[in-house]
């Protein structure tokens, strides 16, 4: 029985869900008119009802007065009764002896009530009271009168308030019917720029078009919804576009040193083939075109990493902490410097804090590096320094080499960007652009200028962070200096 009770509840629910918003708000805006309707007919009915009883009362009090003061005068048993006309009031005396006299042709009163002849006995004043039977009740008010009691009565009749309740009732019906067509009016025309807009988003789904914005229209809410729904699209068409740049310029990037691959193993293949490798490559020869194969093999790695790297964009996949920037630069100075044997990389560095992900900052780092030891002299080392500037950390990386032209600053950190001076150095141009994903990504500023030694100075700016507790921030002058 309980299993039965618990599921209707569910399949109500879920029979809800399954409807529309529309049949939803129809339903509604009718029950909520017939509830309103249900509660204004039993307000008005116990205020009619109530009233009609208060009319009959002060009408019973009124005849029972004036009955009393004529049965003082002329006696109980002299008073005059006059005949019943028909309809209207009724009455009856109670005489001293407990016997009653009633009108000619009156119709019979319920028996006297053993409250009524108290009254009548001098034990009360008066009384109101109910009296009925199965088809029509009584109501009855007895009054104390020269030894005796007068009572007058008049029918209980419930048809007034009976007709009220009826009318109401057809009220009530036309106002849900009524309720039902304007909540489904109003629900068809509030819905209406919501159709719109569903029309519009299937549209875009199925023809994958997003150029087109879905127009603005309505207020509030709505408006709200079709400006966000635009953004997404237009998020969405950058994405789209930044992923057909990012496919356009790795097929251009790859195809150099894949070609260039191809025609040295494709030499090495057929000289093989003929049995002329030997003879056609001397040693030094082979030696020299290994070592090449080698470089464009590691050009490739290098390339397919960082395609990789920025094709996944997980900059924001790590979590962020409170860290010591200056381990991170000590660390990426020592990959540096094993990648790179012949480049010497001074580092003027203060523990200074920021909130950052440890693995993106040093990969930024290492490029940065990377990239200046691409076009520092063998004699002369890359400066690495790291200082806090007020509420920012600043990381300055300078080289000895010839600098970088005015025309080529506003690109520098495009991605598969080149200068002109660097198309016979390794790299793929990608190396400046991740630098400024993870720095745009830490909220900070990457930026370039002239070095004092005449080379490029790369700058970026982060905001600090204040140290863990448990940590001291060092005394100022307490540099490390790694070389």
């Amino acid at each position: 029985m309980s299993r039965t009770a618990g599921r209707r509840p569910r399949r109500l629910t879920r029979w809800w869900r399954r409807r529309s918003l529309r049949a939803r708000l129809t339903v509604i805006a009718a029950t909520a008119i017939a509830v309103s309707v249900f509660v204004a007919f039993q307000v008005a009915s116990e205020l009619l009802a109530w009233q009609l009883r208060d009319t009959v009362e002060e009408q019973l009090r009124a005849d029972a007065r004036v009955l009393a003061t004529n049965a003082e005068r002329a006696g109980l048993a002299q008073v005059e009764l006059p005949p019943y006309p028909g309809s209207g009031r009724l009455v009856r005396v109670i005489l001293a002896d407990g016997s009653i006299r009633t009108p000619a042709g009156q119709p019979v009163l319920p028996p006297v009530s053993e409250n009524a002849g108290r009254v009548a006995r001098g034990a009360s004043p008066d009384l109101l009271e109910s009296n009925g039977g199965d088809e029509e009740g009584y109501a009855v008010y007895t009054l104390r009168a020269g030894g005796g009691a007068v009572q007058v009565a008049r029918v209980v009749d419930d048809g007034p308030v009976n007709q009220f309740g009826f009318g109401m009732l057809l009220i009530g019906l036309l106002c849900v019917a009524g309720g039902a067509l304007v909540g489904r009016t109003v629900a068809r025309t509030g819905l209406a720029p919501i159709d719109r807009l569903t029309s519009a988003a299937v549209r875009v789904a199925h023809t994958r078009e997003l150029d087109a914005d879905i127009p603005d229209e309505g207020g509030g809410e709505i408006r709200r919804l079709i400006q966000s729904i635009n953004d997404m699209l237009a998020a969405l068409r950058d994405s789209r576009q930044a992923q057909r740049l990012l496919a356009e310029d790795a097929a251009h990037e790859l195809k150099t040193p894949l070609t260039s691959l191809r025609l040295n193993v494709e030499l090495l293949i057929r000289l093989d083939r003929r049995g002329t490798l030997d003879s056609a490559l001397p040693a030094e020869s082979r030696t020299r075109l290994l070592n090449d194969l080698g470089a464009q093999v590691a050009e490739l790695s290098t390339l397919v990493a960082e395609l990789t790297d920025l094709a996944r964009g997980d900059v924001s996949d790590e979590s962020t902490e409170v860290l010591d920037l200056a381990d991170v630069v000590v660390a990426a100075a020592t990959r540096a410097e094993s990648r790179m044997p012949d480049i010497e990389v001074a580092l003027d560095v203060t523990s200074v804090w920021v909130n950052g992900r440890p693995a993106a900052l040093e990969r930024a780092v290492l490029n940065l590096i990377d990239n200046a030891g691409k076009w520092s002299p063998a004699d002369q080392p890359v400066q690495v320094r790291l200082r806090a500037e007020g509420e920012s950390v600043v990381l300055e990386v300078d080289d000895a080499g010839p600098g970088i032209d005015a025309a080529d600053i506003p690109r520098l950190f495009d991605r598969f960007y080149r200068a002109d001076s660097a198309r016979g150095l390794p790299g793929s141009g990608l190396g400046l652009s991740i630098v400024q994903r993870v720095v745009d990504a830490h909220a900070g500023r990457a930026t370039v200028a002239r070095s004092a030694r005449g080379g490029a100075l790369l700058r970026v700016d982060l905001p600090a962070a204040a140290p863990p507790a448990r940590v001291a921030r060092p005394t100022t002058g307490e540099d490390t200096a790694v070389s």
